[in-house]
């Protein structure tokens, strides 16, 4: 059998020293010490996995515009620094802690922020995706074991943890609720797309909506979560994908996911909602909201059609807000659900959406706008907040 420490992942030679296990390594990490001010490449120390805990090599990363929000310190409430970001990536297993039965050393896997313990009420539920224990939580910093980071500076100054992941760094520590193993044979750097972005938007557009062959979808935002609903739309058989961006060059690659029409809503002329509910014969049976924004919620909302037109959420609205409508506009029949995730089950369904992409049923290439060297991460982040990219992959 060959060996891991010289096996190529992908093309890229990783080895991977498993004599760390149990002790301390110091390694590079991308770290945020003030809001907005730029990432710093440290020397960080990684403490080993305790119970029920997983050390990860990561080899890729991405960015999320939830990493960006972070990093802006957006959600005063949610602040914590120094701190290390990321929540896309992929890699390899170096050690687990006490009690880890489903991962082992050498497993290729991918981290996600909405963890399933497999144990919780939630968990064992057919109904939900949401977790207990480990699901999304922006106010923890700290591992639940000890309530310590696992991060530290050479001084011993502790650095704080980010949506049960932080990515960027070379070595991670997650709770293993939040570690999916996946196909060996899976390439490595597109399967990073998998930690959020991709499977949240296809995810919404098939678990949540269940988007039916030949329908009408209204996607709100066209950044990475907005694109790969239309793509999971587009797997499904919908007759019609409306985009919806004031950015025009969207359109353009939103085409390859399967957008059929763009409407620019900057543009002079009626309301959004109008204009859509005109050209799908009184509205869209599913729209997605992937901005944020209130008032964009409510045309998402009034895009569909009464009496069975369906709102996901899945921007990343500031608290404190409230929804933008009567409750009585909801007698009208229209429904309208948040989504986490996709409404994807981490651990057990992950690995399986995996394979999908690894046999081309979603295309993960067209999400990949930009590479770079992990040294290069500020200029990632510029590149994010220019509106020039989709995903950037770091390679550590």
């Amino acid at each position: 059998m060959e060996n891991h420490h010289q096996k190529a992942i992908n093309g890229f030679s990783k080895p991977t020293d498993y004599s760390t296990a149990g002790k301390v390594i110091t390694c590079k990490a991308a770290v945020v010490w003030v809001p907005g001010e730029p990432f710093v490449m440290e020397q960080v120390q990684v403490d080993p996995p305790q119970k029920l805990e997983v050390r990860i090599k990561i080899l890729f990363t991405s960015i999320c515009h939830t990493d960006l929000s972070a990093w802006k310190g957006d959600n005063e409430a949610q602040r914590a620094f120094p701190r290390i970001l990321g929540h896309e990536a992929s890699g390899i297993v170096e050690s687990v802690g006490e009690g880890v039965m489903d991962i082992k050393e050498g497993d290729h896997v991918v981290p996600i922020f909405n963890g399933e313990c497999g144990e919780c009420k939630c968990c064992k539920s057919e109904k939900t995706n949401i977790c207990s224990n480990s699901g999304v939580n922006g106010f923890k910093k700290v591992m639940t074991n000890d309530g310590k980071s696992r991060f530290s500076t050479k001084d011993g100054k502790a650095i704080y943890h980010f949506l049960n992941t932080s990515t960027f760094s070379e070595y991670t520590v997650l709770e293993s609720a939040c570690v999916v193993k996946i196909d060996r044979e899976a390439p490595m750097k597109k399967m990073t797309l998998l930690s959020c972005g991709v499977s949240t938007g296809v995810g919404a557009a098939w678990n949540t909506a269940n988007v039916q062959p030949a329908s009408t979808v209204a996607i709100f935002g066209l950044g990475s979560v907005g694109l790969a609903v239309a793509e999971g739309a587009r797997v499904r058989g919908a007759s019609k994908i409306i985009g919806v961006d004031i950015n025009p060059d969207k359109f353009i690659k939103g085409q390859e996911m399967g957008v059929t029409n763009f409407i620019n809503p900057t543009e002079p002329g009626k309301p959004v909602h109008e204009r859509i509910r005109e050209i799908t014969d009184g509205g869209v049976d599913y729209s997605f909201e992937c901005v944020g924004n209130l008032d964009v919620l409510r045309e998402a909302f009034l895009s569909t059609h009464e009496g069975w037109g369906f709102t996901v959420i899945l921007g990343i609205h500031a608290a404190p807000t409230t929804l933008p409508f009567h409750p009585m506009e909801l007698f009208n029949g229209r429904g309208i659900i948040g989504s986490v995730f996709g409404g994807f089950k981490g651990k057990s369904q992950l690995p399986h959406f995996a394979k999908q992409c690894m046999r081309g049923v979603v295309g993960l290439d067209k999400f990949i706008t930009h590479e770079l060297p992990f040294e290069k991460i500020n200029d990632a982040f510029q590149l994010l907040i220019e509106g020039k990219s989709l995903r950037c992959v770091l390679q550590l």
